[in-house]
Formats: C-alpha cells, sequence, structure tokens
C-alpha cells in the first residue's frame, strides 16, 4: 500500500510541478526539493530495519562488523549522491550534479580500499608458495 500512496504524491507533485513551471519556476524547484525531502524521510524507516537485519545477520554469522559498517557507509554515500544530483538536476543544474555523482564515486572508492586490500590479502594467503 505504501507505493500506492508514494505513487499518488508523486503523480499530484507532478502536475503542481507542470503548473508551477510555467508560472513560478522557483516554486517548481522547491516543491521538487521538498518531495524529494519528504520520499526520504518517509523511507528511512525502511531503510532503517534493513541496516537492523544486516547487523544481526552479520552477528549470527560472526563476520567482522568493519566489512559492514563499510558496505553500509559506501550505501549511504550512493543513495545520498543520488538524491543530490537529482535535486541539481530538477533545478536544471546538471554540471553540479555530474561533480556530485564524480565525489561520489571518489568517496566510494575511497571507502572501499579497506574491503579491496582485505579480499587480496585473503587470496595471498590462500596462493602456494
Amino acid at each position: 500500500m505504501e507505493i500506492a500512496q508514494i505513487v499518488g504524491l508523486a503523480l499530484l507533485t507532478t502536475v503542481f510541478l507542470l503548473i508551477l513551471r510555467q508560472e513560478k519556476p522557483v516554486m517548481a524547484v522547491l516543491l521538487s526539493i521538498v518531495f524529494s525531502i519528504i520520499i526520504f524521510v518517509f523511507l528511512m524507516e525502511k531503510m532503517a530495519s534493513i541496516v537492523e537485519v544486516l547487523k544481526e545477520l552479520t552477528r549470527r554469522a560472526e563476520i567482522n562488523y568493519f566489512f559492514l559498517a563499510t558496505i553500509l557507509k559506501i550505501l549511504g554515500v550512493a543513495y545520498l549522491a543520488e538524491f543530490a544530483a537529482s535535486i541539481c538536476n530538477d533545478a536544471g543544474e546538471q554540471a553540479v550534479a555530474k561533480k556530485i555523482e564524480f565525489a561520489a564515486k571518489i568517496i566510494i572508492a575511497v571507502l572501499a580500499l579497506p574491503i579491496i586490500v582485505a579480499i587480496l590479502e585473503s587470496l595471498i594467503e590462500l596462493l602456494p608458495g
């Protein structure tokens, strides 16, 4: 049922955006940002549930929490960057959106580095001689 609420709100917002863009483009951008924030806040509880399940699975499997924490940080960077880039695109600022996406890619690479090193070290240990 939640998706029906999201789609309904999105369609209503879209109609208002179509009207506002002709008369008051600045207000249209603000409405788009407000809609994005509402959706983000609406889904925070869902994201928290996913994190809790992953934490519990990590605990049960006795996996180093560092890896899960790093993966969650990477997901957070990706989602926030996509969110911000979409808002910038909606505002007509494609150049700024591209810079956000580029920065996110670099940050993700830096965050992933310890995991990559750990995987390579494990492979080296498995190789003979």
